[in-house]
């Protein structure tokens, strides 16, 4: 399959209502879930930057183009220069509170909508298990409680932005 007709069906299935899309011709297999990820065999040309290897050694492609689908390219990947990629920048937090982490993988959100107002302020007391933000995942929206009562002393993300599993939120002394 050439590069532009894979552009060409990640573009078709991204602009259709499909959730779920598998393709496969001789030993190139494409597997497209809106919103995640996109799958392939080894020996697929791709964006080598973008690539993450699983335990069975199949590289992943994360969404890249902001589209819910992987940009290729025609860099060749494989496990070994994934591995060699360099790590997420994770921030070090040196703090006397106690850290409220993402349980998940997702976009962070510290209101409920656009127009309204956050769920938590520095400086704001909260309780255990109030709603302090929430983690969209998969089109799904997961509520973030907090684990401790306490003051919010520190929001460590910004609205809007992608967050990992088990990155650092919020701090509550």
């Amino acid at each position: 399959m050439e590069y532009n007709h894979i552009l060409e069906l990640i573009k078709t299935v991204s602009e259709s209502n499909l959730t779920n899309f598998h393709y496969e011709e001789g030993n190139v297999k494409i597997h497209m879930s809106s919103g995640d990820v996109v799958m392939m065999e080894p020996g697929v040309t791709t964006n080598a930057s973008a690539v993450n290897c699983t335990e069975s050694g199949v590289p992943v492609v994360q969404n890249v183009s902001g589209t819910g689908f992987a940009e290729i390219s025609t860099v060749q990947a494989d496990c070994e220069s994934a591995t060699a990629a360099p790590a997420v920048d994770k921030k070090a937090i040196e703090t006397n509170g106690k850290t409220i982490n993402s349980p998940l993988v997702g976009t962070f959100y510290a209101a409920p909508s656009e127009d309204a107002e956050p769920f938590v302020k520095v400086g704001d007391r909260v309780k255990k298990g109030q709603i302090i933000a929430i983690v969209e995942a998969m089109k799904l929206m997961n509520e973030i409680e907090s684990e401790y009562d306490g003051v919010i002393t520190e929001i460590l993300v910004n609205n809007a932005t992608g967050v990992e599993y088990g990155e650092a939120l919020f701090v509550v002394e």
